[in-house]
């Protein structure tokens, strides 16, 4: 099955040294990383922001991760990130990321982020939060 993204964005990344192991290639941590900060500029692209959630007392919380990792990025690549927003329900949000090399694939992945209060319970998703 085909979901079709409700937004998504493309966000290059030039691998850092503090990234790789000691034989160049980038650690396995580094991709969730990635994944946040085209998160967080694909919300940027559609008018919203995580500073302005939280301080409405707003937070958004990674609830799953899941990677599955194809091919190795190393020292100095420039790679990017392809992050789409796939549903937005009344509690939650979904995201589906690919770490591209040029043409070829390095890591696939999702996130179900929930919304939460900061006293940790379920709020909804504000209605403006993607927004065209």
């Amino acid at each position: 099955m085909t979901i079709t993204p409700l937004a998504s964005i493309d966000l290059p990344v030039r691998v850092r040294y503090v990234e790789c192991d000691p034989m160049g290639v980038v650690h396995h941590t580094a991709y969730p990383v990635w994944f946040e900060m085209a998160r967080t500029e694909l919300l940027r692209s559609k008018g919203g922001s995580y500073r302005a959630m939280e301080e409405a007392g707003l937070l958004l919380a990674v609830v799953r991760l899941e990677a599955r990792y194809r091919a190795p990025a190393r020292y100095d690549d420039l790679v990017t990130v392809h992050c789409e927003l796939l549903a937005s329900g009344p509690v939650k949000i979904e995201h589906r990321y690919r770490v591209m090399r040029e043409t070829t694939l390095l890591v696939e992945g999702t996130t179900t982020l929930a919304c939460l209060g900061r006293d940790g319970r379920l709020q909804a998703v504000p209605a403006g939060l993607m927004r065209d």
